[in-house]
């Protein structure tokens, strides 16, 4: 079967003359008939996505059978693309591996990965950035995910605010990123902070993490979205898989 990148890579080829077009036309025929997505009866894989978007379907793992799940990323990997589950248990994992032997879990991040050949490097350097040890699982997941895309990732933990020398003793690797993914939960006030630091865009990803007040993340996303320093943009309440996606593209361009 003829992945995306194949596809692009025979094309490129016969414009330069390095092949034959009736060499070539069957496979072209091939790839455009499996596409754009493959029905399995319970998910539409949408195989375009990375034609699209620049990057392969990204599979959720919430709400979903370890045997759905796999079938997703089985079809996913056969065509030759990255596989990126998220949110995704050991028995998801357990599921996939019979499919897809060489995939990877990466517990703290509960994210499921099979990188191919299909995803461009990103132009710089992604920072992800954590309050607490109790917010690294959606930090976690903000830098896996960006790792994924393509990019590089650096990661400056246990910074929050009520020990603000540990973040000034980072100040040479926020002002070294192309973009900085600030996680938090509490009052959510550490992406105002790195913001008043650094020249490029900041992320806020907004956690769960905190006492009764809080109301689950709610207090550090309205903290963050009521941020008094420019170049702050927020996601939702644990989403460090947006974060991260949002980020890559900023990265890409």
């Amino acid at each position: 079967m003829t992945s995306n990148k194949q596809l692009l890579d025979l094309l490129e080829q016969l414009a330069r003359g390095e092949v034959d077009a009736a060499a070539a036309h069957s496979q072209i025929l091939d790839a455009l008939r499996a596409q754009p997505y493959a029905d399995l009866g319970f998910a539409r894989v949408d195989h375009h996505r990375s034609v699209r978007q620049g990057f392969p379907e990204v599979v959720l793992g919430l709400g979903k059978t370890p045997d759905q799940v796999a079938a997703i990323a089985g079809e996913i990997v056969g065509r030759g693309s990255t596989l990126l589950v998220t949110r995704a248990g050991e028995e998801a994992f357990a599921a996939v591996r019979k499919r897809v032997p060489g995939a990877t879990y990466y517990p703290d991040a509960a994210i499921i990965a099979f990188p191919q050949h299909d995803v461009t490097p990103g132009r710089g350097t992604i920072v992800v950035a954590a309050a607490g040890t109790a917010d690294l699982p959606v930090a976690e997941e903000a830098a896996r995910t960006a790792e994924l895309m393509g990019n590089d990732v650096a990661r400056v933990y246990d910074v929050g605010v009520a020990g603000l020398h540990r973040l000034l003793g980072e100040r040479a690797r926020l002002a070294s990123a192309r973009v900085v993914i600030v996680v938090a939960g509490m009052e959510g006030a550490l992406p105002s902070v790195v913001a008043g630091l650094v020249a490029v865009p900041v992320i806020g990803v907004p956690t769960s993490v905190g006492y009764g007040a809080s109301f689950g993340g709610l207090a550090a996303l309205l903290g963050m979205l009521n941020s008094c320093s420019a170049g702050v943009s927020v996601v939702n309440i644990d989403n460090g898989f947006g974060a991260a996606n949002i980020a890559s593209l900023i990265n890409h361009l």
